[in-house]
């Protein structure tokens, strides 16, 4: 099988590296185990574009076990573990379409070699792959059962489609689950993010004063977090729900224009571009860190951060690149712009992961076997899959809940019986 890795020698490391996330995937796990006896993916061809890291590693290993061929293309240059590439292509048998720092005409050409697998299904992380095969590889559609989607940004995308008719075939929304929400989003970026920043920076979080762009699932666990960690945070929004909601937790909100003065750390987690324009830049305070968590690296202003800049010193240190202004202060932006958890830190635990990619991998089994009665529109994932993956996890932690007994159910079920 055909891959383009960087260097296979790294696939023993990859390996011990990818079996210690599966330790902390108990749920993935046992669904690797039952999709092995049941084999739900038999003789189909999965196309993938996620990021290339040991927790993905153990999604693509459960969907071979279901019986699956899979070609993987990474969905970010930057978040790619060449070991973990190494270890797919060479000790799993993946096709792998990876190298870290790639530029952006090696990440496309990447994709179209994962898509000449000629899918039966298809996993997006930002809609690029969904996207290149509706405008440029529509040779393939009609082959195309379904896919999953895993990224707000990507399921954004998607709804577009879908409401100018150009959807072609079904896609899951495996982002909008409840156990996707409340682990990957809340408490998986919340921590990768400061993590990111930790060690990219070594600042000190406590006593700064962190912006955050966005209070969707996302930004909210940023906020809990920085708070725990001493951090006094200010939150900027467009939804005045979500500003609500920001106030009443105890967080400052007020409009970018008046946060830039005032941030000693930004943070963009919105799905949009230019959330920090040229405006904002101009006014910040000398050594402001501007990072970024939302999936593409628009959200933040690059091309204007630079056409401010007289000086730009690259890696002043690790994945951090400082602009000089005419005035003498510095900006130091992270990561290029982009996901600045999976580029400078390693994304989320392998226990958050565990059950994103449980909903990815019943996801990919159901509409394996339902596609046939889906419209070409974005669907959620079946409550059923939801309440499965949170169940297992539960049961992984050794905790056990209450269940209704006969009477209870009855009862939420009639409407014959008054106070």
């Amino acid at each position: 099988m055909s891959s383009d890795i960087a260097d296979p020698s790294l696939a023993y490391e990859g390996a011990k590296r990818i079996e210690w996330a599966d330790r902390t995937m108990p749920v993935l796990r046992r669904i690797r185990e039952r999709f092995a006896a049941e084999r739900p993916l038999d003789g189909l061809r999965v196309a993938a574009c996620m990021h290339v890291t040991t927790e993905t590693a153990n999604l693509i290993r459960t969907l071979q076990a279901g019986g699956a061929r899979v070609a993987l293309a990474a969905s970010n240059p930057l978040s790619t573990q060449d070991d973990t590439a190494a270890a797919l292509a060479v000790e799993y048998g993946a096709e792998v379409y990876a190298r870290a720092g790639i530029d952006r005409e090696g990440y496309y050409r990447h994709i179209h070699q994962a898509l000449e697998i000629g899918p039966d299904l298809v996993l997006d992380d930002g809609c690029d792959l969904v996207n290149i095969l509706h405008l440029e590889r529509t040779d393939l559609l009609d082959g195309v059962k379904g896919g999953c989607e895993e990224t707000t940004t990507g399921v954004i995308r998607l709804h577009q489609m879908a409401r100018e008719g150009a959807l072609r075939f079904p896609m899951v929304a495996v982002n909008d689950t409840d156990t996707k929400h409340m682990f990957d989003n809340r408490y998986g970026t919340g921590q990768s993010t400061l993590d990111g920043i930790v060690r990219a920076t070594n600042t000190l979080l406590a006593g700064k004063t962190i912006v955050i762009a966005g209070f969707g699932y996302c930004g909210r666990g940023l906020a809990e977090r920085a708070r725990g960690l001493g951090a006094r945070v200010v939150v900027t929004e467009i939804d005045p729900v979500k500003a609500l909601d920001a106030v009443h937790q105890g967080f400052s909100v007020m409009p970018m224009a008046d946060a830039a003065r005032h941030g000693d750390v930004f943070i963009t987690v919105t799905g949009n571009r230019e959330v920090i324009d040229g405006t904002h830049l101009a006014v910040m305070k000398d050594g402001a860190i501007l990072a970024n968590s939302g999936h593409f690296d628009v959200e933040i202003d690059i091309p204007a951060l630079a056409a401010l800049a007289v000086e730009v010193h690259r890696d002043v240190r690790p994945q951090a690149d400082e602009y000089v202004l005419a005035d003498g202060r510095r900006l130091v932006l992270l990561a290029e712009g982009r996901l600045v958890n999976l580029a400078a830190a390693e994304g989320h635990p392998a226990a958050v992961m565990d059950m994103s990619f449980a909903d990815q991998a019943l996801a990919c089994a159901w509409l394996a076997a339902e596609h046939a009665a889906l419209a070409p529109a974005v669907h959620e994932v079946p409550k059923e899959i939801d309440t499965e993956v949170a169940r297992l996890k539960l049961a992984a932690m050794a905790i056990s809940i209450d269940v209704l007994t006969p009477d209870q159910e009855d009862y939420l079920h009639s409407w014959r019986l008054g106070s």
